[in-house]
């Protein structure tokens, strides 16, 4: 099939109020970059980087900029549980392309627990699984397949999924987010610790630290080359972080 459009082509500042320089969130290199030079994101646009290096918080922004709740769910979701994500979206604008669906899903996993009782709570006009009573992983998957479909392409973010999900259940979502991607007008923004999600193949993938944004390929990434280091000798590699914990930087 033609597929049309990018749902969202760029992230950039918007223009209209300036951005309060007292803000926690100026403070996170990443962030500060995409405020000073606007962020393009490509059909599928990986994050990885360490806790706290602001993966998180620009997944969160682009999903409230596009239309859904920062806990996670469709566009228009009114989920909301406790009000803790930050005012960065309201400083930015979303860059669209002519054609491009305006669907989308936001799976977060730090709330997905309380995002099955709201649709349990709120059933919609179809059946639909009960995530509750499967296990974390086994929930995750039938989320994304539910809410992620070629029937609906749109803007499918995806914040740190791996949480629930075993190496094969890793695998088998790139396998479902590639094929929703060759095959449908789709665009995937994730953010991950996994060297198997961040391999999703025509990736471009953005490694998130103290120096902001940038490019890499899969194989540079400090990611892949620490779990490459681990596999190649657990021994060797477990001695030197309890010898010396400061080694892990």
């Amino acid at each position: 099939m033609k597929l049309t459009g990018l749902p969202v082509r760029a992230v950039r500042v918007q223009d209209q109020e300036p951005v309060p320089e007292d803000a926690w969130f100026t403070q996170v290199p990443a962030v500060a970059q995409v405020l000073r030079e606007g962020w393009p994101l490509d059909r599928v646009t990986v994050l990885v980087g360490d806790n706290g290096a602001g993966k998180s918080t620009l997944v969160e922004a682009v999903a409230q900029l596009f239309g859904m709740g920062a806990e996670g769910g469709s566009t228009g979701s009114r989920h909301s549980t406790r009000s803790t994500e930050s005012e960065l979206w309201r400083y930015l604008r979303i860059e669209r392309e002519i054609g491009a669906p305006r669907n989308g899903f936001f799976l977060r996993a730090e709330t997905m627990h309380s995002f099955y009782s709201y649709l349990e709570d709120n059933p919609g006009s179809r059946p639909e699984p009960v995530f509750h009573e499967m296990s974390h992983g086994e929930s995750f998957l039938a989320l994304v397949e539910d809410r992620m479909r070629a029937r609906y392409p749109g803007l499918f973010l995806l914040d740190e999924p791996e949480s629930a999900l075993s190496f094969t259940g890793c695998l088998a979502l790139v396998s479902h987010l590639t094929t929703l991607v060759r095959t449908t007008s789709s665009q995937v923004l994730l953010s991950t610790h996994s060297p198997a999600l961040a391999a999703i193949p025509g990736a471009t993938i953005f490694e998130v630290g103290d120096w902001g944004l940038r490019t890499s390929d899969w194989a540079s990434l400090d990611l892949v080359q620490q779990y490459q280091g681990f596999l190649d000798d657990p021994r060797r590699y477990l001695r030197h972080v309890i010898e010396d914990p400061a080694w892990l930087g």
